[in-house]
C-alpha cells in the first residue's frame, strides 16, 4: 500500500507509525523529486570535478585531497541514488558530466591554489542548496530518514568547503581567481535551475 505523504500529521520523528515514514524506493512527491534530480546530478559534477583534478594535478597533497573527496562523494551519490528512482535522474547528466571535469581540471592546470577556492566556491554553493532542502524537509516529519541523508551530505560538504579554504591560504585571490569562483557559483546556480525540469 502507497503511504500517503498528505496524511501525515505534525509529529516528533519518533512519534511517526513506521507505515507513515518514507523510505528508500516510497513514491515522494513532486518537489522533492525535483530536489533530488539536482542532488544526484550535482553528486555525478561532484565526482567529475575531482576526476578532473586528479587528471592534471601534480602536487600529492592535493592528490591526496581529491581522492579523499571523490570518495566521499561517490558515497553521496549512492546515498542520493537510493532514494531518486532512475526515470528522474537529469537526462543532460552527460553535460553535467563535462561541466564538472572542466571545473576540476581548468583551475587544475593553475595551481592548487585555484583549486582550492574553486572547492571553497563550490561548496559554498552546494552548503546553501542542501540548506535549503533541509529546510524545506522540517515540517514534513514522514520524511526525516530523507531530511537526515541531507544533512550528513551537508555537512561533508561544509568539511570540504572549511578544508579547501585552509589549504587554500589567506592571500586574498586576484581578480581572474575571484571572476573564476563568481562563475562557478553563478554556473551551479544556472545548472541547478535547469535540472529541476530538465
Amino acid at each position: 500500500m502507497a503511504k500517503s505523504f498528505d496524511a501525515v500529521s505534525p509529529l516528533v520523528p519518533s512519534q511517526i507509525p513506521i507505515g507513515l515514514r518514507l523510505l528508500p524506493g516510497d513514491p515522494l512527491p513532486a518537489q522533492v523529486l525535483a530536489d533530488l534530480r539536482t542532488d544526484h546530478a550535482g553528486e555525478v559534477g561532484a565526482i567529475c570535478i575531482y576526476q578532473g583534478v586528479l587528471r592534471f594535478a601534480r602536487d600529492p597533497n592535493l592528490k591526496a585531497f581529491a581522492l579523499r573527496h571523490l570518495t566521499t562523494e561517490r558515497r553521496h551519490l549512492e546515498e542520493i541514488s537510493a532514494w531518486l528512482p532512475r526515470a528522474h535522474h537529469s537526462r543532460l547528466l552527460p553535460v553535467w558530466r563535462l561541466a564538472g571535469f572542466l571545473t576540476g581540471a581548468l583551475p587544475a592546470l593553475f595551481g592548487t591554489r585555484a583549486v582550492f577556492a574553486t572547492i571553497e566556491a563550490v561548496e559554498t554553493f552546494v552548503d546553501h542548496h542542501y540548506g535549503e532542502q533541509v529546510h524545506a524537509l522540517n515540517p514534513q516529519p514522514a520524511l526525516h530518514l530523507l531530511r537526515q541523508t541531507l544533512l550528513e551530505c551537508q555537512a561533508d560538504e561544509i568539511a570540504h568547503r572549511d578544508e579547501a579554504a585552509a589549504m587554500g591560504g589567506s592571500n586574498q585571490p586576484g581578480i581572474f581567481l575571484r571572476t573564476w569562483c563568481a562563475m562557478v557559483g553563478l554556473g551551479s546556480r544556472a545548472a541547478v535551475a535547469l535540472i529541476r525540469h530538465i
